[in-house]
């Protein structure tokens, strides 16, 4: 059997055994159904949007050439922490960005370092390691698209995007 012949047979099992369904079970039947992780996110996304909650705020903002949390955010990093302490189910991305001023690669790796202060911090406050995940956007991701202080300024931060 040819190279291709053998690819093409090998794909095709791969294929279907991707298609298969399990038999389903009478085994739950007659049982209360569970709640859907659709109504329990409900619940909780309400909780993190209430805009007079401290979880509504979700941005860290850094200093020019800067990765230090500043100590105006560590009631910030609480609530989360504590949020997600009691939601250990829950998980955050931590999203580094910087200004437009650099070069990608140098303005990638302060992104990366900002999202990992932030995740350092909420490891301090007791959030599980396997809750947070750090990734850098670099400058590719602005909130802000002048070419000013203000607007570098709006996009020097780390976001925390709950999943």
């Amino acid at each position: 059997m040819s190279k291709t012949n053998r690819f093409a047979v090998l794909a095709t099992f791969v294929l279907l055994a991707g298609c298969h369904n399990a038999a389903k079970t009478p085994e739950n039947a007659g049982t209360e159904p569970t709640p859907s992780s659709e109504a329990v996110a409900t619940v909780t996304a309400d909780e993190l949007n209430d805009p007079n909650s401290p979880l509504a705020k979700r941005s860290v903002y850094f200093d020019f050439d800067q990765y230090s949390v500043k100590p105006e955010y560590q009631s910030l990093l609480q609530a989360h922490a504590d949020y997600l302490r009691s939601h250990p189910s829950r998980h955050v991305l931590i999203q580094g960005n910087t200004d437009e001023r650099g070069t990608s690669e140098y303005n990638l790796a302060l992104g990366q370092r900002r999202s990992q202060a932030v995740m350092s911090g909420l490891e301090t406050l007791g959030v599980q390691a396997s809750q947070l995940e750090a990734v850098s956007l670099g400058k590719e991701k602005p909130v802000a698209l002048g070419h000013d202080e203000d607007s570098w300024a709006q996009n020097r931060r780390a976001d925390l995007v709950y999943r």
